[in-house]
């Protein structure tokens, strides 16, 4: 009678995951797996790189680590993890000029267009489970997604710290429900449809670590030094930037696709693409570093509306068009150009940012200007 009844109950769950993988599906996920709501393998070596300061100013990451490293922490009595995965493009429209922006931010902000489905399957789950506490978050709440994902069958975490899926690469936006239902894993389910089992497929591949310019992935790979990851200096850094590291932010106003560009399984990609959602076509991939030199906050609001970039303040954005235009400077330094350095520098109504950075320019020069 156990017997039967354990058998049971393993149809049930196994029900339900088909369920949610098809109804994920219906909704325009391009991918749609379940992970067991457990604690992460890797909290030792979360610890340490917080420990060494490898997170720079992302703060929150140390603020909620211990509730990061167990959604059963961020959910009582969380059972199971849904994991969703959206794809976005991997090359610009004809037309475009060469991008100084990171893919995702090229449509509409994720956070809206893979949220509001989010919530539609929460919803729907909610009412053919009313007992069972349901919660979402992309990016909006300590949780170690890439490692749930992984579990789910959508990928497996790469030497550049990526989610990577074997076939269709690892241009995609991940969301999770994080609930008390309990789900058949996509393990269980002997991962369907193209999930696929978390083997590390990049053997012995090294293409992300040798061409990351500021070599911000160890050298083993899986772990990155965020503090010389030009993605986080350009998004999410709010201070000025290492001198050091300054030639290689030029032509990056805002994201690094550098990692992504050279992996081969993104060229795979190309061959196995997952569905688009209309709202991730690109309607901005590039941004005119002179003009966003004079932008004004009117300006950067304007811009960035609608965008995942909208966190990024005006002095952030502005140093890092500094940063472009500075490095596509002749040598021996135009006299005009150091002229416009010492007007930014000493402007009072520029962003502080802008004007630290224009004084760090202006420092690190000892040739003479034309």
């Amino acid at each position: 009678m156990q017997g039967l009844r354990e058998g049971l109950n393993t149809n049930l769950r196994r029900t339900r995951s088909r369920r949610v993988m098809a109804l994920a599906e219906s909704l325009g996920f391009g991918l749609c797996g379940v992970a067991p709501a457990q604690a992460s393998d890797h909290g030792d070596a979360l610890r340490a790189w917080l420990a060494e300061g490898k997170h720079g100013e992302m703060y929150y990451l140390e603020d909620h680590a211990e509730l990061r490293l167990d959604p059963r922490k961020l959910v009582d009595g969380a059972l199971s993890v849904i994991c969703v995965a959206d794809a976005y493009p991997l090359d610009a429209p004809e037309g475009h000029e060469t991008p100084n922006l990171a893919r995702y931010a090229w449509g509409d902000d994720y956070h809206n267009v893979l949220k509001k489905r989010l919530f539609k399957l929460a919803d729907a789950l909610r009412e053919q489970h009313p007992d069972a506490v349901f919660r979402c978050t992309t990016d909006t709440a300590p949780l170690l997604e890439r490692e749930h994902a992984a579990r789910a069958g959508l990928g497996y975490v790469g030497r550049n710290t990526m989610l990577i899926h074997p076939r269709h690469g690892s241009y995609t936006l991940l969301g999770c429900i994080v609930t008390t239902l309990d789900l058949a894993t996509s393990e269980e389910l002997e991962y369907p449809n193209t999930l696929t089992p978390t083997t590390d497929h990049c053997g012995h591949c090294t293409r992300c670590i040798d061409a990351c310019p500021t070599k911000a992935i160890a050298p083993q790979g899986y772990a990155i030094d965020a503090t010389r990851c030009i993605s986080y200096l350009t998004l999410e850094h709010r201070s000025p930037i290492d001198p050091d590291l300054h030639a290689h932010m030029a032509g990056h106003l805002a994201g690094c696709d550098i990692c992504q560009d050279v992996c081969p399984h993104n060229q795979t990609a190309k061959r196995h693409p997952l569905p688009i959602h209309p709202r991730y076509t690109p309607r901005n991939t590039r941004l005119e570093p002179e003009a966003v030199l004079d932008w004004t906050e009117d300006d950067r609001r304007a811009a960035f509306q609608g965008s995942a970039l909208k966190r990024m303040k005006l002095g952030m954005v502005q140093r890092n068009a500094l940063l472009t235009l500075h490095h596509q400077q002749p040598t021996p330094l135009p006299k005009a150009w150091q002229n416009r350095l010492q007007q930014l520098a000493n402007d009072p109504d520029r962003p502080d940012l802008l004007r630290q950075t224009a004084q760090q320019l202006l420092a690190s020069q000892s040739k003479p200007a034309d």
